[in-house]
């Protein structure tokens, strides 16, 4: 198994109480530590407003952290889960997206999907048009993506879109353009976008729906003609990792109390209700963690990407997953 880790930007109240001077410094050395460590990649969320509920705590912008960590670190593959394609013209974001390949050194992903933060996309004046044509973008925006890098030129004349010539210089470093990540498991259309130019996904972890949207893609490739095993599939897990359960429930306990300031009593409840029902695959002890991924993992799962909810203020649940599940897993 490969393994990618976020970066806390505030999108989910994970930099409270950190002066917005001081948020940066918190998000390099994390990156740096993951660019030192073991981990393949790191990455953030593309979104604007702090969820459960939109607050006027920090969001840090996706794209722009990651021109700045791709100049903070030297090796560690960096990438977005997800980059909403509406959000930004997909000629456009190819340029944004291969100056950043550029300054990395040839370390960028591309993760991308359709889009769902309804309150995020009114607030900015995107509107909010039905799934089906958030998707048909997703399609169009995939397709001027992979002629841009490939050619340095893009033309369509799409239903959502229009480009003529555009120009995409300098191409991305790497050999035909980003690896493509198509987010979502939509088991119509998203998973079919994802047979047709995906590198990878990336859907449910849990078992029973990884194994189903696995066949589903499996359907796909076998209806658009591409190869299923070349498709790394991958899942996103809230992590907190301790040596005891009792040690896992006291930092869970920590989490609540640090939210509900912000949140209120029965926001912060369910906020941390995942994290308290084990439906958390990845929530306890280093055991627990590795019988449960592993689980998926015979299920096809070969990419897990991390996000550590204390990560801004203690690193001992990422440093304790470093050492025991990672070396069991890999």
């Amino acid at each position: 198994m490969r393994f990618g880790i976020f970066v806390p930007q505030g999108w989910r109240h994970d930099l409270l109480g950190i002066e917005p001077a001081r948020q940066w410094e918190v998000m390099r050395t994390l990156a740096e530590a993951a660019d030192a460590g073991p981990w393949e990649s790191l990455w953030v969320y593309d979104h604007f407003h702090t969820v459960p509920v939109p607050s006027e705590e920090a969001t840090h912008e996706a794209w722009t952290l990651m021109s700045a960590f791709a100049a903070a670190t030297s090796r560690i593959r960096l990438g977005q889960m997800c980059t909403c394609m509406s959000y930004r013209n997909p000629a456009y974001l190819a340029k944004v997206a291969a100056t950043v390949d550029v300054i990395s050194g040839g370390r960028t992903e591309m993760g991308i999907g359709g889009g769902w933060y309804k309150q995020e996309w009114l607030a900015y004046g995107y509107g909010f048009p039905p799934a089906r044509d958030r998707l048909a973008r997703l399609d169009e925006g995939v397709q001027i993506m992979r002629q841009a890098w490939t050619t340095g030129y893009a033309t369509l004349q799409g239903q959502h879109y229009q480009v003529e010539n555009a120009r995409v210089f300098p191409l991305p470093l790497q050999e035909g353009g980003l690896p493509m990540w198509i987010a979502g498991g939509g088991e119509k259309v998203t998973l079919r976008i994802a047979a047709k130019y995906a590198d990878y996904t990336n859907f449910a972890g849990h078992p029973e729906e990884f194994a189903h949207k696995s066949e589903l893609l499996r359907r796909h490739t076998l209806e658009v003609g591409t190869d299923f095993d070349r498709i790394v599939r991958s899942a996103n897990y809230n992590t907190i990792v301790a040596p005891t359960e009792a040690e896992v429930a006291e930092r869970i306990d920590a989490l609540e109390a640090r939210v509900t300031p912000y949140l209120g009593e029965q926001e912060a409840a369910h906020f941390v209700h995942e994290y308290k029902t084990g439906h958390a695959l990845a929530v306890g002890t280093p055991e627990q963690v590795v019988e449960r991924l592993r689980e998926v993992q015979k299920l096809g799962l070969a990419y897990s990407i991390h996000y550590f909810p204390e990560a801004a203020y203690d690193r001992s649940s990422i440093e304790l997953f470093e050492r025991e599940i990672m070396p069991a897993l890999r």
